[in-house]
């Protein structure tokens, strides 16, 4: 069973909860070629997280941004953390929370994903540029 591991840049965005499902397939064509898998994406960043959610109703992305910065705010009081701007030290726990890793079954070529699960890129700054993203790949090639 191969291992192949590649890395690329997801393109900026503003923060927010941002489908990515089809860049990701765009950056590692090799999934194509694993009939039986798994899919390892790590973001290397630690004011951005990977999560998988709905795909099809943009409200659900919106109520996720909202919610995330209802529960932790930007310059909350007690953040000690604070040089690099308010949004900074909430980014950080955000990804925490989130996580920056995704492991995700290869079935046929294709990322083994539910009918309406998409890959978010959660951007947790304000301006965050551009991240970047690590895939592992490991599987049974089609022969």
């Amino acid at each position: 069973m191969p291992w192949i591991q590649t890395a690329f840049s997801l393109k900026p965005r503003p923060r927010g909860f941002h489908i990515v499902t089809g860049e990701i397939m765009a950056a590692v064509p090799e999934i194509g070629s694993i009939r039986i898998g798994l899919a390892h994406l790590f973001i290397q960043h630690t004011s951005a997280s990977l999560s998988i959610n709905e795909n099809a109703d943009p409200d659900v992305r919106v109520d996720f941004e909202s919610h995330m910065n209802q529960m932790i705010p930007d310059g909350a009081p007690h953040f000690i953390h604070t040089l690099e701007g308010p949004d900074d030290m909430a980014a950080h726990i955000k990804a925490s929370v989130l996580d920056t890793g995704l492991t995700i079954p290869i079935r046929k070529g294709a990322l083994a994903l539910g009918t309406w699960q998409g890959i978010y890129l959660c951007e947790h700054r304000d301006r965050g540029g551009a991240r970047h993203v690590v895939a592992t790949l490991q599987g049974e090639q089609d022969q």
